[in-house]
C-alpha cells in the first residue's frame, strides 16, 4: 500500500513539474494562487485512498487516476529560473571534465627528482590537457622543497584561462595574491586580460587595486594595464549609448588615474577615450581628445582615430565635420574603413545631398570597401524621395552590371524603388 502510494505521488509530481516547465502555447493570463492549488490536490485525496485501497496496482489505473486530477492543480510557470536554478542546469548539462591519469602521470615521471620552477613551467606550456596542468600545479605545490615562481603561476594561469577553467584559474590567483614576494607586471596583465575575458570585471577591479597598491615595483600598473581595462569596459556598452555612458565615467577615472601616476598615454589609450565619447553620443568631448592629441599629449591620430570620429559625426548628422576629416584622413595616407564609408554616404543621402553620397559611394567601391544593404537602401530610398527616379534605377542598373549585389540584394533594392513610385 504504502509502494503504491509513494509511486503515486511521484507520478503527479512528475506531471506537474513537467508542465511547470514546459512553455505554454498561450499566455495563462489568471494564475491561480497558493490556496486553489491546496484545494485541488485535497480533492484529489478520495482518488488516492481509493487507489491503496486496491488490491491491483498497474499503470493503467494510476494514468486514470491522475487524470482526475482538476485542471487548476496543473499550472504553467511563468517566472525565470533563479540563479541556483540555471547553475544546476549548466552543470547537468557540462559534467565536470576527468582527468587523464596516464598523460598526468607520464608527466611527472619525466620531471627530473628535484626539478626547478623552470623545468616544471615547461612540463606545463608541453602539456596540452589543462586539467592535467591544473592537477600537476598543485602536485608540484605539495613536494617538499618547492616553490612556486613567477613562471609556473604565470603558465597555470595562461593554460587555465585559455582553456576558460575560470574557477580552476581562481585557485591559482588566490595563491599568487596570499604570497608577497610572488608577483609581476606581466602575470597581473595576464590576470586581468582572462578575468575581464570572463566578464568578471569586479574581480579584475579587485586585481588592478592590488597592483596600485603593492609594494613591489614590478607589480605596479604600466600603460599595457590600461590597455586591457579600457577595452574590457569599452565592450561593455553593447552598443548602447546609455550604458557606454555609465561605463565612460569610469574609464575617464581611470584615465586621470593613469595621468597621474606618470605614465604617458599612447595612441590606444587615447583612442579609447575618443571611441567612449562617441559610442556614448559626447561627440565634442572626442573632438577635444582628438585636437589634444598632438599637442598635449604628444601623439598623432592614426586611422581608427579618424573613423571613429567620422561614423560619430555622421550619426548626428554632422555631415561638414566628418567630411573635413574625410579630407584630412586621406591627405595623411589613411584609408577609411568601410564602417567609415557607409555612415557618411547615409549620413549624406539623408541629408539631401544624393550626388555627394554617390560620389562617396564610387569612391568607397573604389577603395575595396564593402558597401551594406542598409546604405544601398538608403541611397535608393533618399533617391525616390527628392524624386530623381531615373538616377535610382540607372544607379541600381550599375550595381548589378559590376556584380556589386546578388539577386537577392538587387530585388529587395528593386522593392523599395517600386514602393517609392
Amino acid at each position: 500500500m504504502a509502494a503504491a502510494r509513494s509511486a503515486f505521488m511521484r507520478c503527479i509530481f512528475r506531471i506537474t513539474t513537467a508542465r511547470s516547465l514546459i512553455s505554454p502555447e498561450t499566455p495563462f493570463t489568471n494564475p491561480i494562487s497558493t490556496s486553489l492549488l491546496q484545494t485541488g490536490i485535497e480533492s484529489s485525496i478520495p482518488s488516492l485512498h481509493t487507489l491503496i485501497a486496491s488490491t491491483v496496482f498497474d499503470s493503467t489505473r494510476i494514468s486514470s487516476q491522475v487524470s482526475l486530477l482538476p485542471n487548476r492543480c496543473l499550472f504553467h510557470s511563468t517566472t525565470l529560473p533563479t540563479r541556483s536554478l540555471r547553475r544546476r542546469i549548466s552543470k547537468r548539462n557540462n559534467p565536470k571534465p576527468i582527468l587523464n591519469q596516464s598523460k598526468f602521470q607520464e608527466t611527472i615521471s619525466k620531471l627530473p627528482p628535484r626539478f626547478t620552477p623552470e623545468e616544471l613551467a615547461d612540463a606545463i606550456t608541453l602539456q596540452e590537457d589543462p586539467l592535467v596542468c591544473f592537477h600537476l600545479f598543485n602536485w608540484a605545490s605539495q613536494q617538499p622543497r618547492f616553490q612556486h615562481e613567477n613562471c609556473t603561476y604565470h603558465i597555470a594561469i595562461r593554460k587555465l584561462g585559455a582553456a576558460k577553467m575560470y574557477k580552476e584559474m581562481d585557485d591559482v590567483v588566490n595563491q599568487v595574491l596570499s604570497v608577497r614576494h610572488v608577483g609581476s607586471e606581466n602575470l597581473y596583465n595576464s590576470i586581468l586580460y582572462y578575468f575581464t575575458r570572463a566578464g568578471k570585471l569586479i574581480r579584475a577591479v579587485n586585481i588592478f587595486r592590488h597592483m596600485a597598491s603593492s609594494k613591489n615595483l614590478e607589480c605596479r600598473p604600466t600603460i599595457r594595464t590600461y590597455h586591457i581595462l579600457f577595452k574590457a569596459l569599452l565592450g561593455q556598452g553593447n552598443n548602447n549609448s546609455y550604458t557606454s555612458h555609465m561605463y565612460m565615467e569610469t574609464i575617464r577615472s581611470l584615465f586621470r588615474q593613469m595621468v597621474d601616476s606618470g605614465i604617458e598615454p599612447d595612441v590606444f589609450a587615447l583612442n579609447c577615450l575618443v571611441k567612449g565619447y562617441v559610442l556614448s553620443l559626447h561627440v565634442n568631448d572626442a573632438l577635444r581628445i582628438f585636437h589634444q592629441m598632438s599637442v598635449v599629449y604628444n601623439c598623432q591620430p592614426n586611422s581608427f582615430t579618424y573613423d571613429y570620429l567620422i561614423h560619430g559625426l555622421c550619426a548626428q548628422g554632422r555631415t561638414i565635420n566628418a567630411r573635413e576629416l574625410l579630407g584630412e584622413m586621406k591627405g595623411k595616407g589613411f584609408v577609411p574603413n568601410g564602417k567609415s564609408y557607409n555612415s557618411i554616404v547615409s549620413a549624406l543621402a539623408l541629408g539631401g545631398e544624393v550626388d555627394d553620397a554617390v560620389r562617396c559611394l564610387w569612391e568607397m567601391v573604389e577603395c575595396g570597401r564593402v558597401v551594406d544593404l542598409i546604405t544601398y537602401r538608403t541611397l535608393v530610398a533618399e533617391s525616390c524621395r527628392i524624386g530623381k527616379y531615373d538616377e535610382a534605377r540607372r544607379l541600381l542598373g550599375e550595381l548589378r552590371e559590376r556584380k556589386l549585389v546578388d539577386r537577392d540584394c538587387y530585388d529587395k533594392l528593386m522593392n523599395v524603388l517600386h514602393k517609392d513610385l
